[in-house]
Protein backbone atom coordinates (compact mmCIF):
# COMPACT_ATOMS: atom_id res chain seq x y z
CA UNK A 1 0.00 0.00 0.00
CA UNK A 2 2.91 2.28 1.08
CA UNK A 3 4.66 1.88 -2.52
CA UNK A 4 1.07 2.43 -4.39
CA UNK A 5 1.19 5.89 -2.81
CA UNK A 6 4.89 6.52 -3.41
CA UNK A 7 4.77 5.44 -7.07
CA UNK A 8 0.47 7.39 -7.27
CA UNK A 9 2.40 10.68 -5.99
CA UNK A 10 5.28 10.57 -8.64
CA UNK A 11 2.77 10.34 -11.31
CA UNK A 12 0.89 13.56 -10.51
CA UNK A 13 2.32 17.07 -10.19
CA UNK A 14 3.22 18.53 -6.49
CA UNK A 15 0.41 20.53 -6.26
CA UNK A 16 -2.10 18.51 -7.13
CA UNK A 17 -0.79 15.50 -4.86
CA UNK A 18 -0.70 17.82 -1.77
CA UNK A 19 -3.95 19.32 -2.16
CA UNK A 20 -5.60 15.73 -3.01
CA UNK A 21 -3.80 14.39 0.04
CA UNK A 22 -5.49 17.47 2.11
CA UNK A 23 -8.72 16.96 0.68
CA UNK A 24 -8.48 13.11 1.31
CA UNK A 25 -8.65 14.05 4.75
CA UNK A 26 -10.96 16.18 5.00
CA UNK A 27 -13.44 14.49 3.15
CA UNK A 28 -12.57 11.39 5.48
CA UNK A 29 -13.24 13.38 8.53
CA UNK A 30 -16.44 13.84 7.78
CA UNK A 31 -17.58 10.41 6.29
CA UNK A 32 -16.06 9.04 9.86
CA UNK A 33 -18.39 11.38 11.36
CA UNK A 34 -21.26 11.73 9.28
CA UNK A 35 -21.48 7.48 10.13
CA UNK A 36 -20.70 7.74 13.59
CA UNK A 37 -23.00 10.36 14.71
CA UNK A 38 -26.30 9.11 13.28
CA UNK A 39 -25.32 5.97 15.65
CA UNK A 40 -24.61 8.15 18.48
CA UNK A 41 -27.62 9.99 17.60
CA UNK A 42 -29.80 7.23 17.44
CA UNK A 43 -28.85 5.83 20.81
CA UNK A 44 -29.23 8.84 22.31
CA UNK A 45 -33.08 9.30 20.93
CA UNK A 46 -33.56 5.75 22.48
CA UNK A 47 -32.66 6.93 26.11
CA UNK A 48 -34.75 8.46 28.90
CA UNK A 49 -34.80 12.15 29.96
CA UNK A 50 -30.67 12.06 30.44
CA UNK A 51 -28.73 10.99 27.67
CA UNK A 52 -24.99 10.05 28.07
CA UNK A 53 -25.12 9.89 23.93
CA UNK A 54 -26.74 13.63 23.87
CA UNK A 55 -24.14 14.79 25.91
CA UNK A 56 -20.99 13.58 23.82
CA UNK A 57 -23.20 14.84 20.72
CA UNK A 58 -23.23 18.39 22.17
CA UNK A 59 -20.05 18.37 23.44
CA UNK A 60 -17.81 16.74 20.59
CA UNK A 61 -19.73 17.43 17.86
CA UNK A 62 -17.96 20.58 16.20
CA UNK A 63 -14.73 19.42 17.39
CA UNK A 64 -14.38 16.38 15.55
CA UNK A 65 -15.34 17.87 12.78
CA UNK A 66 -11.45 19.71 13.13
CA UNK A 67 -9.74 16.77 14.99
CA UNK A 68 -10.25 13.48 12.63
CA UNK A 69 -9.23 15.62 9.51
CA UNK A 70 -5.97 16.57 11.62
CA UNK A 71 -5.53 13.11 12.45
CA UNK A 72 -5.70 11.54 8.76
CA UNK A 73 -3.46 14.38 7.46
CA UNK A 74 -0.84 14.18 10.42
CA UNK A 75 -0.18 9.86 9.40
CA UNK A 76 -0.20 11.27 5.67
CA UNK A 77 2.50 13.55 6.43
CA UNK A 78 5.03 11.62 5.32
CA UNK A 79 3.57 11.18 1.54
CA UNK A 80 3.29 14.97 0.69
CA UNK A 81 5.66 16.41 -1.31
CA UNK A 82 6.39 19.78 0.63
CA UNK A 83 10.00 21.10 0.25
CA UNK A 84 11.34 21.07 3.28
CA UNK A 85 10.71 24.32 4.69
CA UNK A 86 7.36 24.22 3.62
CA UNK A 87 7.34 20.57 5.64
CA UNK A 88 8.68 21.96 8.45
CA UNK A 89 5.93 24.83 8.67
CA UNK A 90 3.19 22.58 7.95
CA UNK A 91 4.24 19.91 10.39
CA UNK A 92 4.76 22.46 13.21
CA UNK A 93 1.46 24.02 12.45
CA UNK A 94 -0.46 20.45 12.63
CA UNK A 95 1.22 19.74 15.83
CA UNK A 96 0.14 22.72 17.40
CA UNK A 97 -3.47 22.31 16.11
CA UNK A 98 -3.26 18.66 17.18
CA UNK A 99 -2.63 19.88 21.05
CA UNK A 100 -5.19 22.72 20.51
CA UNK A 101 -7.70 19.80 19.67
CA UNK A 102 -6.46 17.20 22.21
CA UNK A 103 -6.57 19.96 25.01
CA UNK A 104 -10.28 20.57 23.54
CA UNK A 105 -11.47 17.06 23.47
CA UNK A 106 -10.09 16.65 27.54
CA UNK A 107 -12.23 20.11 28.25
CA UNK A 108 -15.15 18.53 26.51
CA UNK A 109 -14.51 15.43 28.34
CA UNK A 110 -14.30 17.08 31.58
CA UNK A 111 -17.77 18.66 30.46
CA UNK A 112 -19.53 15.25 29.73
CA UNK A 113 -18.21 14.11 32.80
CA UNK A 114 -20.16 17.55 34.57
CA UNK A 115 -23.65 16.54 32.43
CA UNK A 116 -23.60 13.24 34.32
CA UNK A 117 -22.83 14.78 37.85
CA UNK A 118 -25.48 17.39 36.74
CA UNK A 119 -28.12 14.66 36.15
CA UNK A 120 -27.05 12.41 39.04
CA UNK A 121 -27.64 15.21 41.66
CA UNK A 122 -30.37 17.21 40.18
CA UNK A 123 -31.25 20.49 42.20
CA UNK A 124 -35.10 20.46 40.80
CA UNK A 125 -36.39 19.35 43.73
CA UNK A 126 -37.34 21.16 47.46
CA UNK A 127 -34.75 19.94 49.33
CA UNK A 128 -31.95 20.27 47.49
CA UNK A 129 -29.27 20.63 50.11
CA UNK A 130 -26.84 17.90 49.48
CA UNK A 131 -27.21 18.32 45.65
CA UNK A 132 -26.24 22.02 45.71
CA UNK A 133 -23.48 21.06 47.49
CA UNK A 134 -21.72 18.99 45.54
CA UNK A 135 -22.45 20.75 42.43
CA UNK A 136 -20.53 23.66 44.08
CA UNK A 137 -17.79 21.25 44.10
CA UNK A 138 -18.30 19.99 40.98
CA UNK A 139 -17.87 23.58 39.27
CA UNK A 140 -15.21 24.70 41.14
CA UNK A 141 -13.29 21.26 40.50
CA UNK A 142 -13.99 21.96 36.31
CA UNK A 143 -13.11 25.20 36.82
CA UNK A 144 -9.96 24.22 38.47
CA UNK A 145 -9.23 21.22 35.71
CA UNK A 146 -10.05 23.34 32.99
CA UNK A 147 -7.76 25.82 33.90
CA UNK A 148 -4.88 23.47 34.54
CA UNK A 149 -5.57 21.90 30.86
CA UNK A 150 -5.46 25.60 29.52
CA UNK A 151 -1.90 26.12 31.05
CA UNK A 152 -0.56 22.80 29.92
CA UNK A 153 -1.29 23.01 27.02
CA UNK A 154 -0.13 26.58 26.09
CA UNK A 155 2.77 25.46 28.03
CA UNK A 156 3.71 22.46 25.65
CA UNK A 157 2.50 24.72 22.44
CA UNK A 158 5.61 27.19 23.86
CA UNK A 159 8.36 24.49 24.47
CA UNK A 160 7.77 23.07 21.22
CA UNK A 161 9.65 25.95 19.76
CA UNK A 162 13.52 26.01 20.04
CA UNK A 163 13.44 29.47 20.58
CA UNK A 164 10.59 29.55 23.81
CA UNK A 165 13.22 26.64 25.39
CA UNK A 166 16.24 29.24 25.07
CA UNK A 167 13.94 31.78 26.83
CA UNK A 168 12.78 29.60 29.61
CA UNK A 169 15.98 28.46 30.40
CA UNK A 170 16.77 32.02 31.01
CA UNK A 171 13.88 32.68 33.32
CA UNK A 172 15.12 30.05 35.03
CA UNK A 173 18.39 31.47 36.08
CA UNK A 174 16.36 34.56 37.84
CA UNK A 175 13.47 32.21 38.82
CA UNK A 176 14.50 32.92 42.72
CA UNK A 177 14.10 36.84 42.50
CA UNK A 178 11.33 36.60 40.29
CA UNK A 179 9.51 34.25 42.51
CA UNK A 180 9.18 36.57 44.98
CA UNK A 181 8.28 39.64 42.77
CA UNK A 182 5.58 37.70 41.37
CA UNK A 183 4.50 36.12 45.05
CA UNK A 184 4.40 39.70 45.94
CA UNK A 185 2.43 40.50 42.88
CA UNK A 186 0.01 37.67 42.68
CA UNK A 187 -0.62 37.59 46.60
CA UNK A 188 -4.57 38.91 46.46
CA UNK A 189 -4.97 36.39 43.35
CA UNK A 190 -3.87 33.36 45.11
CA UNK A 191 -5.47 34.59 48.18
CA UNK A 192 -8.63 34.64 46.07
CA UNK A 193 -7.53 31.01 44.99
CA UNK A 194 -7.41 29.34 48.25
CA UNK A 195 -10.26 31.28 49.52
CA UNK A 196 -12.20 29.17 46.69
CA UNK A 197 -10.20 25.84 47.72
CA UNK A 198 -11.72 26.45 51.05
CA UNK A 199 -14.87 27.43 50.02
CA UNK A 200 -15.82 24.46 47.71
CA UNK A 201 -14.84 22.36 50.40
CA UNK A 202 -16.04 23.56 53.87
CA UNK A 203 -19.29 25.59 52.25
CA UNK A 204 -20.07 28.57 53.71
CA UNK A 205 -21.70 28.97 50.72
CA UNK A 206 -23.18 27.11 47.70
CA UNK A 207 -24.88 27.43 44.11
CA UNK A 208 -28.11 28.74 44.58
CA UNK A 209 -27.66 29.74 48.20
CA UNK A 210 -29.92 32.81 49.29
CA UNK A 211 -27.79 35.47 51.03
CA UNK A 212 -27.81 38.88 52.05
CA UNK A 213 -24.85 40.62 51.50
CA UNK A 214 -24.01 44.11 50.98
CA UNK A 215 -27.69 44.56 52.22
CA UNK A 216 -28.87 43.01 49.31
CA UNK A 217 -30.75 39.55 48.72
CA UNK A 218 -29.76 37.39 46.22
CA UNK A 219 -28.84 33.91 44.58
CA UNK A 220 -25.55 32.66 44.31
CA UNK A 221 -25.04 32.42 40.49
CA UNK A 222 -21.63 31.52 39.92
CA UNK A 223 -18.74 31.00 41.84
CA UNK A 224 -15.49 31.17 39.73
CA UNK A 225 -11.93 30.57 41.33
CA UNK A 226 -11.27 33.93 42.19
CA UNK A 227 -14.91 35.42 42.28
CA UNK A 228 -18.36 34.86 42.91
CA UNK A 229 -21.58 36.22 41.34
CA UNK A 230 -24.52 36.92 42.92
CA UNK A 231 -27.99 37.53 41.33
CA UNK A 232 -29.69 40.06 42.91
CA UNK A 233 -33.02 39.97 43.23
CA UNK A 234 -34.58 43.12 40.26
CA UNK A 235 -32.16 41.04 38.16
CA UNK A 236 -28.90 43.09 39.05
CA UNK A 237 -25.35 41.46 39.70
CA UNK A 238 -23.19 41.49 42.90
CA UNK A 239 -19.70 40.58 41.37
CA UNK A 240 -17.32 40.53 45.18
CA UNK A 241 -13.99 38.47 44.92
CA UNK A 242 -13.76 34.93 46.26
CA UNK A 243 -12.36 35.53 49.84
CA UNK A 244 -14.85 38.33 50.65
CA UNK A 245 -17.03 34.86 51.91
CA UNK A 246 -14.15 33.91 53.92
CA UNK A 247 -13.48 37.75 55.48
CA UNK A 248 -16.77 39.28 56.10
CA UNK A 249 -19.84 38.18 57.54
CA UNK A 250 -23.12 37.58 55.36
CA UNK A 251 -26.55 36.06 55.82
CA UNK A 252 -27.07 32.37 54.06
CA UNK A 253 -31.01 31.53 54.39
CA UNK A 254 -30.26 28.43 52.99
CA UNK A 255 -27.08 27.33 54.99
CA UNK A 256 -28.85 23.75 56.47
CA UNK A 257 -31.78 24.08 54.85
CA UNK A 258 -34.22 26.09 52.24
CA UNK A 259 -37.12 26.44 55.47
CA UNK A 260 -37.75 30.10 56.82
CA UNK A 261 -40.07 31.61 58.51
CA UNK A 262 -41.97 35.05 57.14
CA UNK A 263 -42.71 37.34 59.12
CA UNK A 264 -45.37 40.15 59.13
CA UNK A 265 -46.39 43.22 61.98
CA UNK A 266 -49.33 45.11 62.02
CA UNK A 267 -49.49 48.10 64.05
CA UNK A 268 -53.20 49.00 65.40
CA UNK A 269 -54.95 50.44 67.93
CA UNK A 270 -55.12 48.92 71.72
CA UNK A 271 -58.87 47.92 71.69
CA UNK A 272 -58.35 45.07 68.37
CA UNK A 273 -59.97 41.65 69.29
CA UNK A 274 -56.16 40.05 69.41
CA UNK A 275 -58.06 36.26 69.30
CA UNK A 276 -60.56 37.38 66.10
CA UNK A 277 -57.49 38.47 64.19
CA UNK A 278 -55.89 34.89 65.34
CA UNK A 279 -58.44 33.51 63.28
CA UNK A 280 -58.64 35.17 60.29
CA UNK A 281 -54.63 34.48 60.23
CA UNK A 282 -55.24 30.32 60.38
CA UNK A 283 -58.19 30.90 58.30
CA UNK A 284 -55.62 32.55 55.34
CA UNK A 285 -52.75 30.29 56.23
CA UNK A 286 -54.99 27.09 55.79
CA UNK A 287 -55.02 25.27 52.77
CA UNK A 288 -52.78 28.33 51.18
CA UNK A 289 -50.06 26.65 47.95
CA UNK A 290 -47.22 28.62 49.96
CA UNK A 291 -47.59 27.02 53.50
CA UNK A 292 -45.68 24.46 54.46
CA UNK A 293 -48.34 23.70 57.59
CA UNK A 294 -45.75 23.68 60.32
CA UNK A 295 -46.13 27.50 62.10
CA UNK A 296 -48.96 29.57 62.46
CA UNK A 297 -48.35 32.12 65.45
CA UNK A 298 -49.97 35.34 66.01
CA UNK A 299 -48.30 37.24 69.08
CA UNK A 300 -48.57 40.44 70.65
CA UNK A 301 -44.69 41.15 70.47
CA UNK A 302 -44.57 45.17 72.06
CA UNK A 303 -46.72 48.32 72.71
CA UNK A 304 -45.77 51.75 71.75
CA UNK A 305 -47.08 55.48 73.10
CA UNK A 306 -50.11 55.15 70.82
CA UNK A 307 -49.77 51.78 68.66
CA UNK A 308 -50.03 47.85 69.57
CA UNK A 309 -47.41 45.80 67.70
CA UNK A 310 -48.74 42.61 66.06
CA UNK A 311 -46.47 39.90 64.56
CA UNK A 312 -47.84 37.41 62.29
CA UNK A 313 -45.64 34.30 62.11
CA UNK A 314 -45.71 31.78 59.63
CA UNK A 315 -43.30 29.02 57.75
CA UNK A 316 -42.68 28.62 53.94
CA UNK A 317 -40.42 25.79 51.85
CA UNK A 318 -38.24 28.96 50.36
CA UNK A 319 -37.77 32.59 50.98
CA UNK A 320 -39.59 33.05 47.73
CA UNK A 321 -41.98 31.34 48.56
CA UNK A 322 -42.09 33.38 52.62
CA UNK A 323 -41.96 36.77 50.95
CA UNK A 324 -44.92 36.40 48.27
CA UNK A 325 -46.72 34.77 51.47
CA UNK A 326 -45.86 37.37 53.44
CA UNK A 327 -47.46 40.27 50.88
CA UNK A 328 -50.96 37.84 50.90
CA UNK A 329 -51.38 38.04 54.52
CA UNK A 330 -50.39 41.38 54.92
CA UNK A 331 -52.65 42.52 52.15
CA UNK A 332 -55.68 40.46 53.98
CA UNK A 333 -55.15 41.01 57.39
CA UNK A 334 -55.34 44.96 56.70
CA UNK A 335 -58.36 44.86 54.63
CA UNK A 336 -60.09 43.05 57.46
CA UNK A 337 -58.90 45.41 60.30
CA UNK A 338 -60.83 48.29 57.64
CA UNK A 339 -63.83 46.22 56.71
CA UNK A 340 -64.34 44.86 60.62
CA UNK A 341 -62.67 46.74 62.72
CA UNK A 342 -62.30 50.37 61.47
CA UNK A 343 -62.36 52.42 64.43
CA UNK A 344 -59.15 50.08 65.93
CA UNK A 345 -56.61 51.59 63.08
CA UNK A 346 -53.46 53.42 64.38
CA UNK A 347 -54.67 56.91 66.14
CA UNK A 348 -53.72 59.25 67.95
CA UNK A 349 -55.71 60.12 70.84
CA UNK A 350 -56.81 63.61 72.14
CA UNK A 351 -58.43 64.63 75.47
CA UNK A 352 -60.87 67.39 75.35
CA UNK A 353 -61.51 68.85 78.93
CA UNK A 354 -65.09 71.41 78.30
CA UNK A 355 -63.63 74.67 80.50
CA UNK A 356 -60.05 74.41 79.79
CA UNK A 357 -59.03 77.24 77.05
CA UNK A 358 -57.29 76.05 74.14
CA UNK A 359 -53.56 76.59 73.97
CA UNK A 360 -53.14 80.33 72.97
CA UNK A 361 -56.47 81.77 73.63
CA UNK A 362 -57.40 84.69 75.27
CA UNK A 363 -60.37 85.23 77.42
Amino acid sequence: MTEELVRLSQTLPIWLWNISLILFAILTGILIKMILVPLVRREAIAQASYSLFRSFIRHFNKILSVFIPLIVFSSLLPFTRFNTLTLSVVSKTVEILLIGCFAILLIRTVRVFEDYLYHRFDVNKDNNLRERKIRTQIVFIRKLIITIIVIVSTAIILLSFESMQKIGAGLLTGVGVGGIIIGFAAQKSLGNLLAGFQIAFTQPLRMDDVVIVEGEWGRVEEINLTYVVVNIWDKRRLVLPINYFIEKPFQNWTRTTAEILGTVFIYTDFTIPIQQLRDKLTALLTGHPLWDGKVNVLQVTDFKERTMEIRCLMSCRNSGDAFDLRCYVREQMIQYVQSNFPESLAKIRITYNEGTSAPGSTE
